[in-house]
């Protein structure tokens, strides 16, 4: 029943056919059981482990790289080749993919934890009337029309109408659901809004809600996914796992890449069509393979296999980075996805504020005698630890607070009238509430003022231990009296009271709502002398304005205490005795901000980035907190940045845009209105993170572009998420991000470097077989150069420095290519060079080498002819291992220097050193030792076709390499000069994505 809560409970038990003094017969719970279905969530089919793998191979690259796989080893076994050779480029490709499905099913096997999460905060039983009797049956078990008692403690079942309360009042902790930070009071009546949110629901128990005062019963009206935690679970279920924008750029890449390599393959099979009948092949299929394993390993040239395990090494390195600063990262993506974030939407409770009720505020009369007759102090500490000062009116710390009347007799009654409890957790290192947060707030209040008569009271305090401190001076107050009598707060009073027994003196004491307790009261306790005095129309005037100053621009939830001595020897209170009271003072309590909020969102908004405060509070105290944070600097009127769910949805398509553009506050908000507006900001290609705590954000954590949760928050909203913020701090989402921005700069470096060598390898691939030219190098060896003498250099350079001002710039736009205009150019252009090189030094060896045969070059670009000809020399000296050893190594030491070029996208080698970066110098090192290993161990070198070089050989290879500094060197001096690289990038100003990619 969708409006159970605008109906009457009459109405309600109607619709059910249910009488509320004997609850459902046995046929009436079997009938609704068929109807309604079972009081679980269902469990959601997972998708089979053998389609997450599949799903992992569902990419154009990766399919081009199996392909390749399979032809070599086709084509190995075709030319009569056996064991390791024919195995190992199949076996190395496979082993990379493999490797990179395998942490593709971790992150999505992890997406699934969340729903089963959402069981936990189900109800194990309920107590249940039928038949005209009471049993404790699982919940699992209740059906709609059930009637159902709860109380205090109680996890709520299901979705309840109220139709009984045997309390005072009912309160209930939603926060889970709403995100509110106090509980809610709950009643009988029907409710009349329109468009009536959860907050609006005010006669409803929501299941997984807990049960924080009194007692009820009430009608269950919807059980397992027809609840709230349902509708939550429905929503996360039609939420889809957005790619991060660094993905969405690398597949657009990798699809156009694999364009252009089956363009070049099949160019390259195609221009030596006439080389196929050429005798060295033995016939023109024997031709056209050969040519095939050109294309094929050109192919494996041009795909950078060792990208994504790059990619995945250098954004988990960053999560190292990121852990020591309290982030704890569970999808490797989302790292990257920070840098570009341009809105974060803020959850207020918890993440914002403390989410621990403390009073800030107190105000109680000085003297009648002198203006102005009322006292103000502050009083520090924003947590319920018993850590603060009280400071007076003109900001100077009282040193011994019980010293003032009022404050002394404030701690008596917040100690006493009072049925919290404030304990410390040694599991948490933490002090914890048990009870309403207000209460505790009390609690705090009497620990900060300390105990009369003790002049080292503050420091004697210190001493103890975290357990006995939680609640020392509380307990000294509770052993001083002895409670007689209670009456428990009701919404219609509005108050609560408690008679204490002293020394044979008896005394009232009363709390609540300021103006049902200032009605009450005749007299007013002076703070100068502690004396009573008639309360004057002036006092109470001045009284009122301070608390509408409290209430209203501070928007502080307000309490007034009071005291009545009472007749020697009384027993008992009623309703009666709550009049001609002695006014004590007044008390004003918030969920205070964090300390470091405002800084944090001033770094924000430098960043280029927007905060969107969501909650679930209403209107008024989220703007009041908004003020305090500075998310409303320079704003007079925040009509227009302000606004509650049912304010925004009711706006016109157009407007709605506007507010979109300019929202800073977003209130009153239910689940479906955090999803609704997280994709609503992605539609204007925002990129969007939504912090969270609460199984109430789940939905919307799982939507955003990242999510992220609070450690202290719910399973949910852990398993919800992308990253996990240790500490609850705001603030350190800004160094998250600052991070974020530095690994992506570094990730853009390395994936340049890897790009422009693959470029090198493509070149030297194709030019070779344009010239007619034997292989310069064999797909293992271009496998070797991919995987290590490329892959390390590259992971090497996630570890260099960010940049000084990497907070003081806007966020890269999401279609930002990786590689684009200018710099294509430029990287084409070392490319080229790497490719060209590689040629160099195998014709060099041919040609001009004392080792070589000093072929004159005509003869080597007709090499498959030999067979057909007389020649001086032996037809076997085109297999010698020495030339394609040559360019092997060239090409790896040419990508050595090319990796410290790759220190700074645009500064001189100059400027910034080698040495700033000590991680890519010592994987050069390595590099370069494995590289020499593979040259001068035996099974190595037979394995990778390869033969020892020699001194003179050595001395080319440099000769060749270095150059490749001096080219990059010309490069940055023209990028460094807007007038230098102009002719450039009106040539190479579009980007190297294909067309759709750019558009979007």
């Amino acid at each position: 029943m969708e409006d159970a809560y605008a109906k009457s409970v009459a109405e309600v038990l109607e619709a059910f056919g249910v009488d509320r003094t004997k609850g459902l017969t046995d046929s009436q719970v079997e009938q609704h059981a068929r109807l309604y279905g079972k009081n679980v969530l269902p469990q959601e089919e997972s998708t089979p482990f053998w389609k997450l793998v599949l799903k992992q191979f569902d990419d154009l690259l990766v399919k081009i790289l199996i392909a390749a796989a399979v032809i070599s080893f086709l084509l190995a076994r075709m030319n009569g080749e056996t064991g390791l050779s024919a195995f190992l480029e199949p076996s190395v490709i496979f082993m990379i993919l493999a490797a990179n499905a395998a942490v593709g099913v971790i992150t999505e096997t992890n997406a699934e934890k969340a729903l089963e999460e959402l069981r936990a905060y189900q109800a194990d039983i309920a107590t249940v009337l039928r038949n005209g009797c009471f049993s404790i049956l699982p919940a699992t078990e209740l059906v709609p029309g059930d009637i159902v008692e709860v109380g205090v403690g109680c996890k709520v079942p299901a979705d309840m109408r109220m139709v009984e309360m045997f309390s005072h009042q009912l309160r209930v902790d939603q926060a889970i659901l709403t995100g509110e930070s106090c509980s809610v009071a709950k009643e009988l009546e029907s409710t009349s809004a329109m468009n009536a949110v959860y907050q609006d629901k005010t006669n409803i128990l929501f299941s997984g809600t807990v049960v924080v005062a009194g007692r009820a019963r009430a009608v269950v009206i919807g059980v397992g996914s027809n609840t709230a935690m349902g509708s939550i679970r429905d929503a996360m279920l039609r939420t889809e796992d957005e790619a991060t924008p660094l993905k969405k750029k690398l597949d657009e890449f990798g699809t156009f890449l694999a364009k252009v390599i089956a363009g070049i393959c099949i160019l390259v099979w195609v221009v030596n069509i006439g080389h196929f009948r050429d005798p060295s092949h033995g016939g023109f299929v024997r031709g056209a393979i050969h040519y095939f394993k050109v294309a094929v390993a050109l192919a494996v040239a041009a795909i950078p296999e060792g990208l994504p395990a790059v990619v995945t090494t250098c954004l988990a390195l960053g999560t190292k980075r990121m852990a020591r600063l309290n982030t704890i990262v569970r999808s490797l993506p989302s790292v990257e996805t920070l840098g570009c974030t341009t809105v974060i939407c803020s959850d207020k409770t918890g993440t914002l504020t403390t989410n621990m009720m403390s009073v800030s505020k107190v105000c109680v009369v000085r003297s009648v005698h002198q203006r102005p007759m009322t006292d103000e102090y502050s009083i520090s500490g924003t947590t319920f630890a018993p850590e603060g000062f009280i400071y007076d009116a003109g900001g100077l710390q009282l040193e011994f607070p019980p010293q003032s009347p009022c404050l002394l007799h404030l701690a008596m009654c917040s100690a006493l009238c009072n049925e919290s409890t404030l304990q410390f957790n040694p599991d948490k290192k933490c002090y914890e509430k048990i009870g309403e947060s207000t209460e505790v707030a009390l609690r705090v209040l009497v620990e900060k003022v300390g105990l009369p008569g003790f002049d080292s009271m503050p420091s004697a305090l210190n001493m103890l231990t975290k357990h006995e401190r939680a609640s020392y001076c509380n307990r000294y107050w509770e052993n001083q009296f002895r409670k007689i009598s209670i009456l428990e707060f009701s919404r219609d009073r509005k108050r609560m009271s408690v008679l204490c027994s002293r020394k044979q003196q008896e005394i009232m004491f009363s709390k609540g709502a300021p103006e049902s307790i200032m009605a009450r009261c005749t007299h007013i306790l002076c703070n100068d002398d502690g004396s009573s005095v008639p309360l004057t129309m002036d006092i109470r005037n001045e009284l009122e304005a301070r608390f509408q100053s409290f209430a209203g621009k501070d928007t502080l939830r307000c309490l007034a205490l009071a005291l009545k001595r009472m007749p020697p020897g009384q027993q008992s209170i009623s309703y009666a005795d709550e009049a001609n009271l002695t006014f004590i003072g007044l008390v004003g309590m918030l969920d205070p901000p964090r300390e470091e909020v405002r800084d944090a969102i001033h770094s924000c908004m430098s960043a280029g980035i927007r905060v969107i405060v969501v909650t679930g509070d209403n209107k008024s105290t989220a703007e009041s907190l908004c003020r305090q944070i500075g998310a409303f600097e320079h704003l007079d009127d925040f009509a227009g940045y302000s606004y509650t769910a049912s304010e925004f949805e009711g706006l016109p398509p157009l407007e709605r845009t506007n507010a979109l553009q300019r929202m800073v506050l977003f209130s009153r908000v239910e689940p479906s209105h955090k999803k609704m507006l997280v994709e609503a900001l992605q539609t204007h290609n925002e990129v969007v993170a939504m912090t969270g705590d609460g199984v109430n954000d789940a939905p919307a954590l799982k939507k955003a572009d990242i999510g992220i949760a609070m450690g202290s928050g719910t399973a949910v909203a852990k398993s919800a998420s992308d990253m996990v913020l240790a500490d609850d701090n705001f603030a350190t989402i800004v160094a998250a991000v600052a991070e974020g921005r530095a690994i992506y700069n570094n990730t853009k470096q390395f994936i340049r470097y890897m790009i422009s060598s693959n470029i090198g390898e493509v070149v030297c691939i194709f030019v070779a077989a344009v010239l007619g030219m034997p292989d310069t190098l064999i797909p293992v060896q271009l496998l070797w150069v991919n995987l290590v003498t490329d892959g390390l250099p590259a992971t090497a350079i996630g570890f260099n420095k960010p940049d000084v001002n990497i907070m003081t710039v806007k966020p890269r736009k999401v279609n930002e290519a990786v590689v684009s205009g200018w710099l294509f150019f430029r990287y084409l252009v070392i490319g080229a060079y790497v490719g060209l090189a590689t040629i160099a030094g195998f014709v060099w060896w041919f040609v001009y080498s004392e080792n070589g045969p000093g072929l004159p070059y005509s003869e080597l670009v007709n090499f498959d002819s030999c067979s057909a000809r007389q020649t001086s020399y032996p037809c076997s000296i085109f297999e010698d291992r020495h030339p394609s050893t040559v360019s092997m190594t060239v090409l790896v030491v040419v990508e050595m220097f090319n990796a410290l070029n790759n220190l700074s996208e645009n500064q001189s080698l100059l400027v910034i050193h080698p040495w700033s970066n000590l991680w890519l110098v010592g994987s050069i090192i390595l590099t370069m030792l494995l590289h020499v290993a593979v040259l001068y161990i035996e099974p190595l070198a037979a394995l990778f076709s390869v033969s020892p070089l020699s001194w003179a050989e050595w001395k080319i290879v440099l000769y060749l390499s270095f150059p490749v500094i001096l080219i990059d060197e010309v490069l940055k001096l023209f990028s460094r000069s807007p007038r230098g690289r102009r002719f450039p990038l009106r040539l190479w100003r579009r980007d190297i994505l294909p067309k759709e990619s750019r558009d979007n």
